[in-house]
């Protein structure tokens, strides 16, 4: 199929830039998801890729070959946008074999490849049907025929479940994968929902500000975020992160600020002092006593959400603000005071002012994800690669 790359590719609306200095290699076959926020640079950058905006700077190229300055029609990529672009006058047949039709095949190949792309969506009963007779999910499995009809190196993506129902959204998701698998294609997909780049992801870039902030597999960006941004981005809810301090007490080093007092489980004394912003997952806070024998932290219920099968309990602590996440019932209500446990394993440390994760020696499981790790280490490099190593202090 097709390999894309993006080397150092930029795009600047007068003085501000709205993608800075973006290097991507998707492989052949990938499923790569670009993720982020409302304005950080997602679509844009796709755009630029389909041929549909002209970079600042930097070179695009698919299978080897600049197309950095071609025309969106002499690239064999294929875009699906968010508001599916049907044209409402003709069938849905006619729809799909429209991109063969605009480049003069002929009409029994044009019959022929349409036929097989609607038996593979299972569109094969709705081919006389306009878009104005089908659901939001037919019209996007039209768009997807569409795109797929000419057989390009890579599909391009723009947020294109955005505009379905949850349930809808869950069942095209899954329709996705599975035609992901099935093609074997180059799938570059953007949006700003996370359960969709968790759950259809080989891998994801995380976009901030125009920049991307960690590349890698949906589990290593969500179990090792290499920033505070992509820790308090991932998870719903998010990362609880809050400011502290690394404390030695009796010989051991802990995470203290007001409200909070986690050991780390290490024996040094070249981390005292340190400032950190500390992270817990709220799925890994364990409430009343389900745990060792040492409450990290003491605080009240504030509020209950019930979500179901689990319980989301928002703990204020001195003054921190928790959320810890718990099966349905959770036992607890507002006003309660509750004790929380925390495993050093699951402590996450950052560098305040950089955002940048620091590395640590925890024990066990920790231990093994980064064997080099010093005991409390500086900041990872900027550009580290998707397996980190730690950076040891001096």
């Amino acid at each position: 199929m097709a390999r894309l790359q993006i080397n150092a590719v930029s795009k600047k609306f007068g003085a501000d830039y709205a993608v800075r200095e973006v290097s991507l290699d998707i492989a052949d076959g990938e499923f790569l998801v670009l993720l982020g926020p409302s304005g950080c640079g997602k679509s844009t950058l796709l755009r630029m890729i389909a041929g549909l905006e002209e970079p600042s700077s930097g070179r695009i190229l698919l299978d080897g070959n600049d197309i950095t300055q071609e025309p969106p029609q002499r690239r064999d990529l294929a875009m699906v946008f968010q508001s599916y672009a049907l044209y409402p006058h003709l069938t849905v047949a006619k729809n799909i074999g429209f991109p063969l039709k605009s480049r003069r095949q002929p009409r029994a190949t044009i019959a022929e490849r349409v036929r097989e792309v609607a038996a593979t969506l299972e569109l094969s009963a709705l081919l006389e049907r306009r878009p104005a007779a089908l659901s939001g999910g037919q019209r996007q499995r039209v768009a997807l025929a569409r795109a797929m009809v000419r057989d390009p190196g890579a599909f391009l993506m723009d947020e294109p479940l955005s505009n379905l129902d949850a349930k809808l959204r869950s069942a095209t998701r899954a329709e996705l994968i599975g035609l992901h698998r099935r093609l074997g294609a180059t799938f570059l997909y953007v949006t700003h929902d996370q359960v969709e780049a968790m759950t259809m992801a080989s891998r994801i870039a995380l976009l901030n500000a125009g920049q991307v902030e960690q590349v890698g597999t949906p589990e290593e960006l969500y179990d090792h975020p290499r920033t505070a941004f992509v820790a308090g981005f991932l998870g719903s809810p998010p990362m609880n992160l809050f400011p502290a301090t690394i404390t030695l007490v009796d010989g051991e080093l802990r995470v203290r600020t007001d409200g909070v007092d986690a050991p780390l489980g290490i024996e040094n004394r070249s981390g005292d002092g340190t400032a950190v912003l500390a992270g817990i997952r709220p799925e890994r806070l364990r409430l009343n006593g389900i745990g060792g024998a040492e409450a990290a932290v003491r605080g009240q219920v504030t509020m209950v959400e019930n979500l179901g099968s689990e319980e989301l309990v928002h703990v204020t602590a001195g003054a921190v603000e928790l959320c810890a996440r718990a099966a349905r019932p959770a036992g607890v209500r507002v006003g309660d005071d509750v004790a929380l446990y925390i495993d050093a394993a699951d402590i996450h440390l950052f560098d305040p002012e950089t955002g940048l994760r620091l590395a640590w020696q925890a024990p066990d499981a920790a231990a093994e994800s980064h064997p080099a790790a010093a005991p409390l280490a500086a900041p990872l490099p900027t550009e580290p690669p998707s397996d980190v190593t730690a950076v040891s202090v001096a």
